[in-house]
């Protein structure tokens, strides 16, 4: 883990918004010697990152840097530099240096051992005090007077002037727990490119039958390989009311997205057993069932569970012979209709055009101000790409700042 050269002691950094970026930014800044304040809008320090980790907090993930890195879409070039910067490797150090031990999962995904973030943010916030970070709750920034920073407060408006400022407000996704991006026509006015929010890391509409929906809403669909065009993502798919949602689904949300806007739909399909060949399920199915219904022969024969079988019927009756049946299996087809808002949606995509900031971190047209996590147009997977790409933009950003504070001294 790369240490940070040494500021001026005297120079003074305001962190504008307390998740995992804003919160690392701060602590390397500190760490660098700067007198650092972070402000938050609510009354609370990281709630997105308490409310994702209320699952089962998933940190990063062990896979290959190289293969880790193509999971940024457009954006893999710049989430690279971050991540080379702060890698998977030293974020788990950083998490243990915290006390909380960690583990890799059968998917390859880490968490803490304690399975929730509650700990970690402790932890976290205990270091931040010894450092003599300055965190200000309730502290809402409301853009720019002249050249000062104006924040709105329980006491009212308060001006403030500090050397360097790291903006980390998050997207607009989960407005509710403080990312709202009512920033963006303010760093517009300032100069700085933004691209309309969109939804990622969310659920898509489906027009389910009212049977299934009633029935099956809130079900898993457990080790299924979802398929749309030539991209495959496996993982857990869960049925909604509205539609369907869950990991697999998430991996190929960005692909998803673009399709419904284009086309007003999307199509995918479901590989309800993807270890096993069509021809071994076409032989089980083949074995005579007796008086048994064929949906029960499914569940015996196949291993699905009612969830399942009852998507193989949603999607239209099934054919006679085992083997049309096994191709079903294989690939059940589903139509996307729509997609959740932001408010539904694990993250957002759009934010500040990555050509308007440098590689530091800093816009380039409002030098002295950097900008770190979500509020860049950059996005990614669920799996641990997402809080590894924040963190380390949290660290690249600490160092411009001493860079840039270094280079005026």
């Amino acid at each position: 883990m790369q240490q940070s050269p040494r500021p001026t002691p005297s120079r003074t950094v305001h962190v504008i918004g307390a998740g995992p970026a804003g919160l690392m930014a701060a602590e390397r800044l500190a760490q660098a010697g700067a007198t650092v304040v972070v402000h938050e809008r609510m009354p609370s320090v990281a709630r997105k990152m308490l409310m994702a980790g209320r699952g089962g907090l998933n940190l990063t993930h062990s896979e290959p840097l190289d293969r880790f890195t193509t999971r940024y879409g457009s954006a893999q070039p710049t989430a690279a530099a971050w991540i080379d910067r702060f890698t998977p490797t030293d974020l788990t150090a950083w998490v243990e240096a915290l006390g909380q031990e960690t583990f890799v999962g059968s998917s390859g995904r880490v968490f803490p051992r304690a399975m929730k973030a509650s700990p970690l943010v402790r932890a976290w916030l205990a270091r931040l005090s010894e450092l003599n970070v300055e965190i200000r709750t309730r502290s809402r920034w409301v853009g720019w007077r002249d050249r000062a920073l104006a924040f709105e407060t329980p006491d009212g408006e308060r001006l403030e002037r500090p050397d360097a400022v790291v903006l980390a407000l998050g997207g607009a996704s989960w407005p509710r727990l403080g990312s709202d991006g009512v920033w963006a026509p303010w760093l517009e006015a300032a100069g700085a490119s933004v691209t309309p929010f969109r939804p990622a890391n969310v659920g898509f509409d489906v027009a389910w039958s009212p049977l299934f929906r009633d029935r099956f809403a809130g079900q898993p669909l457990k080790g299924v390989a979802v398929t749309h065009g030539d991209r495959t993502a496996r993982g857990e798919a869960m049925i909604a009311r509205y539609g369907i949602e869950g990991g697999a689904i998430y991996a190929l949300s960005a692909a998803l997205r673009t399709t419904v806007e284009t086309d007003c739909r999307a199509d995918i399909q479901i590989d309800l057993k993807p270890d096993v060949a069509v021809g071994k399920l076409t032989d089980r199915l083949s074995k005579p069932r007796g008086k048994a219904s064929l949906s029960n022969h499914l569940r015996k024969a196949v291993g699905l569970d009612p969830a399942a079988v009852a998507l193989l019927y949603e999607a239209g009756p099934l054919p006679a012979s085992p083997r049309a049946i096994a191709e079903r299996i294989k690939a059940t087809p589903l139509t996307l209709t729509g997609v959740q808002g932001l408010e539904r949606a694990i993250s957002s995509a759009g934010g500040v055009a990555l050509d308007g900031v440098d590689e530091r971190l800093m816009l380039k047209a409002r030098p002295g101000v950097f900008v770190a996590g979500e509020m860049l147009d950059w996005e990614a997977p669920t799996g641990g790409y997402l809080l590894q790409a924040s963190f380390a933009s949290g660290v690249v950003a600490a160092a411009g700042v001493i860079d840039w504070l270094d280079s005026r001294d």
